[in-house]
């Protein structure tokens, strides 16, 4: 097969200021897109990370992604930390406590998953 992902796409009210978040959180870099409300991030070394595409919508997000991120750190406390200090929330979405996983949102909302590290 020879599909590959090019990138994700998310949308957002405000794509540039989502997508300067979601940069600083992964360590990527904000690519401008000639397209207007349209901005992508793409991982510094364009290793096998795809990019992540930040479109406008002006409609408010109001229930559970159906798709989101799960992010594998070194230290998964920490990273949590981090993430909530740049403006991330907890998020309940009917987790028992017990999962090795934090469910945090972005600052518009969109829910993401910080593992523990593999082992």
């Amino acid at each position: 097969m020879s599909l590959k992902i090019q990138c994700v796409t998310v949308d957002a009210r405000d794509p540039a200021a989502l997508a300067a978040w979601w940069a600083e959180a992964l360590g990527f870099r904000v690519k401008e897109l000639e397209e207007e409300g349209e901005v992508a991030i793409i991982p510094e070394d364009r290793g096998k990370d795809p990019a992540i595409l930040f479109i406008h919508v002006t409609d408010e997000k109001v229930v559970k992604n159906r798709i989101h991120l799960d992010l594998t750190p070194d230290d998964r406390d920490a990273e949590v930390a981090r993430l909530v200090a740049m403006g991330a929330t907890h998020v309940d979405i009917g987790q028992s406590g017990d999962e090795s996983w934090v469910v945090l949102a972005d600052p518009e909302g969109n829910e993401l998953c910080v593992l523990q590290p593999r082992k």
